[in-house]
């Protein structure tokens, strides 16, 4: 079991590297990261054997705060059933509001195994969400839909979003592109209902 400043350490060295991925990419170096928190080489190399690692845990660290993001507004009394799917759809913790997920596409080519991480963490811990869909279809709020349509749907839109630069193509940031997602696939793209 990590002692304490050795998760403190980990958390600093991981938010560190976030902040320098959203400022270099997948180019930036481990000198880089060890100046940036005035540490030793030697320090990165002991709680991350090399940048594989280091990008592995990345990707865990994001995600797992992701879900942090998503149990706080499940539990949220305040908002009803859409509202919570909504912002659970498009969750991302307010740290994280800036960094540029849109450079993830350029782990399929440098970094596979990261990658199919990244795919592995898309595609699951869906069950709060379905739950919460399930919810709203029994309170007549959200309209009976197949949810394995939606969930793939969903996924497979943020998927492409890692596999093209699209969004950097674009100038759209990630946060907006996910929203705008979310708005689509809960509230459709016609205006007026009553036309079709």
């Amino acid at each position: 079991m990590p002692t304490a400043q050795e998760t403190e350490l980990r958390r600093e060295i991981l938010e560190a590297t976030i902040e320098l991925f959203n400022q270099c990419g997948l180019r930036f170096t481990m000198d880089q990261l060890a100046s940036g928190i005035h540490r030793s080489k030697k320090t990165l190399y002991v709680v991350f054997p090399d940048k594989q690692t280091l990008l592995d845990a990345m990707v865990d660290y994001v995600f797992d705060s992701i879900k942090e993001s998503e149990t706080e507004l499940l539990a949220d009394p305040s908002m009803n059933t859409v509202e919570k799917l909504k912002r659970v759809l498009g969750a991302m913790p307010d740290r994280y509001d800036k960094v540029d997920l849109r450079s993830l596409y350029v782990l399929r080519e440098k970094y596979p195994r990261i990658y199919a991480h990244v795919q592995r963490r898309l595609e699951s811990g869906w069950e709060p969400t379905i739950k919460l869909m399930e919810q709203g279809i029994s309170e007549g709020v959200i309209r009976p839909v197949s949810i394995p349509i939606f969930q793939t749907m969903m996924s497979a839109t943020l998927e492409q979003f890692f596999q093209r630069d699209i969004l950097i193509e674009h100038g759209i940031p990630y946060s907006d592109a996910l929203q705008e997602v979310v708005d689509i696939l809960l509230e459709g793209i016609v205006t007026c209902k009553g036309e079709i």
